[in-house]
């Protein structure tokens, strides 16, 4: 049997692929124990700059597993209960490791994006669409309410009226409007999606990982932090990356009217 997530490094990019193409890469148990292995083995390698996560298949993610959802159906209120409620909590440490992990983590994403992957979508830094992508949370039509932080990232991103849009009534809509809504940063058609993101990559990579990090900190900290907080948070994290040897590039670089050549330190 193959593995239902994959991991390939090629120098400082590495690479988190979604692999149960037969079943739309519906999420698991073996694919949320890839997700929560993997993911903490690309942050801490230190060769790795930027990570792409990506599929094999038709789909990026059609969701959860419904027939694995079926398998609970006999049990009792409060079994079911407790099972699902543990079934979840099992997926929070991969939100968590995609939102935190201080390297650059873009999304390529095509065919089905529907519930639990639109919570990795909304995840990721960034998100290259193909052209073909549909989109749908879904969670209502199956009678519950949404997971995977779909609902901290969604109303961040859309606002309040859309994300409620979006989350109540489970419509689906196309890689344009996601386009728009501002899920995903570009489109391109579906033939090119590798290598559009291959080169984004190969950007985020050549460039000053440490003050990426950085900038993914802050802006992330600035979802829950005053004013006064976020500016003396800014302030220690400059002073941090000045101390660093792609500062002193840059500054030279910036004077000498070439193109800076950082190392990440």
């Amino acid at each position: 049997m193959s593995e239902a997530v994959l991991l390939t490094i090629d120098g400082p990019i590495a690479t988190v692929t979604l692999n149960r193409p037969e079943a739309y890469n519906s999420l698991n148990g073996a694919m949320t124990e890839g997700l929560n292995k993997l993911l903490p083995q690309v942050e801490r390698d230190p060769s790795v700059k930027v990570v792409i996560l990506n599929s094999n298949g038709p789909a990026f993610m059609a969701g959860g597993d419904i027939k694995m959802f079926a398998g609970a159906m006999g049990m009792s209120q409060d079994e079911k209960r407790g099972t699902f409620e543990r079934t979840v909590q099992q997926v929070h440490p991969i939100v968590t490791s995609l939102r935190r992990m201080p390297k650059p983590v873009i999304a390529q994403v095509h065919g089905a994006v529907a519930g639990f992957g639109m919570s990795l979508l909304m995840s990721c830094d960034l998100a290259l669409a193909a052209d073909d992508s549909y989109y749908t949370l879904a969670y209502c039509h199956i009678g519950t309410s949404p997971d995977g932080g779909s609902t901290f990232g969604l109303p961040r991103l859309v606002g309040a009226k859309k994300a409620m849009e979006i989350a109540l009534l489970g419509d689906r809509f196309d890689a344009a409007m996601a386009e728009k809504l501002g899920l995903v940063n570009r489109v391109v058609p579906a033939d090119q999606l590798a290598a559009a993101t291959l080169k984004l990559a190969q950007r985020l990579a050549a460039g000053p990982s440490l003050a990426y990090a950085g900038t993914k900190r802050l802006l992330q900290q600035s979802l829950n932090s005053s004013l006064e907080t976020q500016l003396q948070n800014e302030a220690e994290s400059f002073a941090l990356c000045a101390s660093s040897a792609d500062f002193q590039e840059g500054v030279t670089a910036f004077i000498e009217k070439r193109q800076p050549r950082f190392t990440g330190k």
